[in-house]
């Protein structure tokens, strides 16, 4: 439970922390909340010999809505997320989604960016931002580039950022009066999720899954599905259509695509 050896370096602006991980390459990562990064360091599933400290470049931490956007700095706290006024009459569904991840410990430090990146699909916050069809902005030595989150992750743990990129940014539509829920199994409040299926209403029906294969998952078929006119019960029997979830300590494949299916029943009826 001891980390391998390595550097620290804290950035002083974006564009610090872009010209170290220009110099180090594949051998740094960056460090923002820490939650994720670090327990994976303690079991030496990653080994970075540098760490880019970016937890404290205020200007990545903000909320603002403009115009049809809602754009957050990736730097922005869980907390932040779930006590926002602007998410509140904008993007419900992320300010709801933020209050059921982790412990008040955990959403006081883990940020929006860091989930993002590192694209765990137990993570809640992933597929809210997968069924609201959001945007992920990255920065690198090239400029900005804006990613699909439906192009963002392309593996587990991994994603489309390249190893001298940061992203900065994510937009997000604005939802107001919008209808959302998120169905959150798990053994105990503060537990990954062992399936999850998010749910967003508005005029169009996005739906997404949490920890149902190697990425968060968009449910194309359930929304197919509803846009054909299908009912809620109708829809949710083809959830796990195209995942690929796997067994583990918490649950064997067939029960994963029993609560996806159960789980996305759930989410739809609460829209109504």
């Amino acid at each position: 439970m001891i980390p391998a050896t390595f550097d620290y370096v804290r950035a002083e602006s974006v564009d610090h922390a872009l010209a170290l991980l220009g110099e180090h390459g594949d051998e740094a990562k960056l460090l923002a909340g820490g939650h994720s990064l670090l327990p994976m360091m303690k079991l030496r599933l990653a080994v970075p010999s540098v760490l880019v400290d970016v937890g404290r470049l205020d200007d990545l931490s903000y909320i603002r809505h403009e115009g049809d956007v809602v754009r957050i700095g990736a730097l922005t706290c869980h907390h932040d997320l779930e006590t926002s006024d602007v998410l509140a009459a904008q993007c419900p569904l992320v300010a709801g989604v933020a209050a059921v991840v982790g412990d008040p410990q955990v959403r006081h430090r883990g940020t929006l960016g860091g989930t993002l990146a590192h694209a765990d699909p137990a993570s809640d916050l992933p597929a809210a931002v997968l069924a609201l069809g959001g945007t992920l902005v990255a920065r690198g030595p090239s400029g900005e580039r804006r990613i699909p989150a439906a192009d963002f992750f392309s593996g587990y743990f991994e994603s489309a950022l390249a190893p001298d990129e940061m992203l900065v940014e994510v937009e997000l539509p604005a939802t107001p009066g919008a209808r959302w829920n998120y169905q959150k199994f798990n053994r105990r409040a503060q537990d990954w999720a062992i399936v999850g299926a998010v749910a967003v209403q508005n005029g169009h029906t996005g739906v997404a899954l949490v920890n149902m294969g190697s990425t968060p998952l968009r449910a194309t078929a359930v929304e197919s599905a509803l846009a054909s006119g299908a009912s809620h019960a109708e829809a949710a029997a083809v959830a796990d259509e195209g995942a690929d979830p796997v067994d583990d300590l918490n649950a064997d494949v067939a029960y994963r695509r029993h609560l996806a299916r159960v789980l996305t029943r759930r989410a739809l009826d609460a829209l109504t």
